[in-house]
């Protein structure tokens, strides 16, 4: 009984012998492939804002915006004009040529309403369409700098907390985006 006492312990301690020297070399494997690891950081959204394309698409964006803020202010206060006009005639009006004007108002200012809305789904559409254009292309300058750089991986910087400012690819993803499509 002793000695199966003996080999026991002997098995125990052979078992938290085997159980470290696998533990340290499990260490030593995670340290190399921690130093194997290169990681570059990259705030997208200001990449992309800052890319010429980006500022050019938004520059035309908004001249057009303004044009079509004339239009609107234009129809708009037509219409604001023919419920002035209606309520300055209201009491002098036959009730049929009161109910024309009346349903001719309601008719202008839905077709108004529709008009806005159509234009602003436009101008939002038109918008996702160019961002997504462009983020599309900085996806790939990103693909191609991490391949560049040997990096095993490139992160949002939004979703790091702390990050060496020498591993941002921020300007140079703009730069770069900035030469491939001018």
């Amino acid at each position: 009984m002793f000695s199966l006492i003996k080999n026991l312990k002997e098995y125990r301690l052979l078992g938290w012998a085997i159980l470290f020297a696998m533990s340290f070399q499990v260490v030593t494997v995670m340290e190399a492939t921690a130093a194997d690891i290169k990681i570059g950081f990259v705030d997208v959204q200001k990449a992309i804002v800052e890319t010429k394309q980006f500022k050019k698409s938004q520059m035309k964006f908004r001249v057009e915006l303004e044009k079509e803020k004339g239009i609107i202010e234009a129809r708009k206060k037509k219409v604001e004009s023919m419920l002035i006009e209606i309520n300055k005639q209201a009491n002098v009006l036959n009730p049929a040529l009161k109910k024309r004007k009346e349903e001719s108002f309601l008719k202008e200012k839905k077709d108004f309403e529709r008009y806005v809305q159509d234009r602003e789904e436009e101008f939002a559409r038109r918008e996702k369409a160019a961002l997504d254009k462009i983020s599309r292309k900085m996806l790939e300058v990103l693909k191609q700098l991490g391949k560049q750089k040997k990096l095993t991986m490139v992160l949002e910087k939004k979703a790091v907390f702390y990050s060496d400012s020498s591993l941002d690819l921020t300007s140079l993803a703009t730069k770069t985006y900035n030469k491939l499509y001018p």
